[in-house]
């Protein structure tokens, strides 16, 4: 099958990929010249583990094609995928103006009937809108499919070849024989595709972030009430995980959620509750948790200070949002640097992926260290912010050595407790006494 698809980031990218790991020829198209370029050249431009090597074998196999030419991405193709961005507007709802941009380029260049599908992440009533926008300058036979990616950075690869489920919305019988059969060596071991209108599937994605976004800040409420009462967070949490009700998975506090994802869709539901006269209670406690826990290590730390940062130095271990990406967006650990530098303090940092990415934001307002025993020279503390495999297990030997205080405050409970006691640690983390 021919497949185009429109936007070459995150999703877009490993969108692609997969479908032509499939047998499928693909075309991605996105109006970043230099960005094609790369692509074509054969040089990814994001990190993901396992990407690469699909993506370097389908680009030299000539199953997976770059361009800048919508015309050209699309021709012959039988389904075309909107992966564009829907960043938040002024007003918090997403901003559709991407996609509907090339909707509308859509009604002057399409030749023959195909199935548009609205990959990314959009409120409800969406694929109607792109269906007028299309429909404005084209009146030949087409149809318009909501199908939300439910992809995991870290495990996008993995999450596509094997999705738990495939969300399909279409009130259209030959647009679902078509994804249907897309989708087929997908979930060849069972995993249900599930049919249903455009509006639900459209509000399916938005439902999952955001009850996945309430379980992180219910467990980060409770690991307030942990630190007040002189309870374990993560006993807690393992008591409650094996029940078969609540799963075991988002269940781990820390210091709060970022990425692309979370924060824009609980906000964007939040708006779109709110355009139809709906409060959404939960969710708007859900984002006010979650910014308020951002804080709550930079609290720690002024409290083991005595209310003072001014001259302290500090390591900061981890930048991106989650381990196994070099994404940025929302980082938690971006809202703690800048309040470091707020109250006076420096700060030298590493990520084993994303520090370019900071750097291209924040410049040289901090240091970036080359390893994650360098960034300990001369700082008064560690910080932990995100759980990155290689900060599981660490030296404690060469850290006791670099960070003479043995003071850290983990943000992503990676050490247990009695452990870092026996090593003589000062250690402080989430929901957990201090050591």
């Amino acid at each position: 099958m021919k497949i185009a698809v429109v936007g070459t980031g995150y999703v877009g990218l490993v969108t692609g990929t997969c479908f032509a790991e499939t047998g499928n020829k693909v075309t991605c198209v996105d109006i970043d010249a230099s960005k094609v370029a790369r692509l074509a050249g054969g040089e990814i431009t994001i990190y993901e583990p396992g990407l690469e090597k699909l993506f370097l074998r389908n680009l030299q196999e000539g199953r997976l094609q770059f361009t800048t030419n919508l015309k050209e991405g699309i021709e012959g193709a039988s389904i075309i995928f909107l992966a564009l961005p829907t960043p938040p507007g002024a007003d918090g709802h997403a901003d559709l103006q991407y996609i509907l941009k090339v909707a509308d380029d859509l009604g002057f260049l399409l030749n023959g009937y195909a199935v548009i599908v609205d990959k990314s992440t959009v409120p409800v009533g969406t694929a109607a809108k792109v269906r007028a926008a299309i429909a404005k300058n084209y009146a030949g036979e087409f149809d318009v499919v909501s199908n939300p990616e439910f992809l995991r950075e870290g495990v996008a690869v993995d999450d596509f070849m094997k999705p738990d489920r495939v969300v399909i919305g279409s009130s259209s019988d030959r647009a679902k024989k078509l994804m249907g059969d897309l989708f087929a060596p997908f979930v060849r071991q069972g995993n249900p595709v599930i049919y249903m209108d455009e509006a639900s599937a459209e509000l399916t994605k938005y439902a999952a972030n955001s009850f996945l976004a309430t379980k992180i800040s219910f467990m980060n409420e409770i690991a307030q009430l942990c630190e007040r009462m002189g309870a374990d967070v993560d006993m807690v949490r393992r008591g409650i995980g094996s029940d078969d009700r609540i799963g075991k998975r988002f269940l781990f506090s820390g210091i709060g959620y970022g990425g692309s994802c979370f924060p824009k869709d609980v906000q964007a539901l939040i708006k779109s509750a709110a355009s139809h006269d709906y409060d959404f209670k939960i969710l708007n406690a859900v984002e006010r948790v979650n910014e308020k826990q951002k804080m709550h290590i930079v609290n720690v730390l002024k409290n083991h200070f005595n209310g003072s940062l001014t001259g302290k130095h500090f390591a900061l271990w981890g930048l991106a949002f989650k381990p196994n990406t070099d994404d940025i967006r929302e980082a938690p650990a971006l809202t703690i640097i800048q309040a470091l530098l707020d109250s006076g303090a420096t700060v030298t940092a590493f990520d084993p992926e994303a520090s370019s990415h900071v750097k291209g934001v924040i410049g040289d307002s901090i240091s970036y260290a080359p390893n994650q025993y360098a960034a300990l020279e001369n700082a008064d503390a560690l910080i932990i912010a995100t759980e990155w495999s290689v900060f599981r297990t660490p030296d404690f030997e060469e850290i006791s050595k670099k960070l003479p205080s043995k003071l850290i405050f983990d943000g992503r409970n990676l050490f247990e407790l009695q452990a870092m006691k026996e090593l003589g640690f000062t250690y402080y983390s989430i929901g957990r006494a201090s050591i």
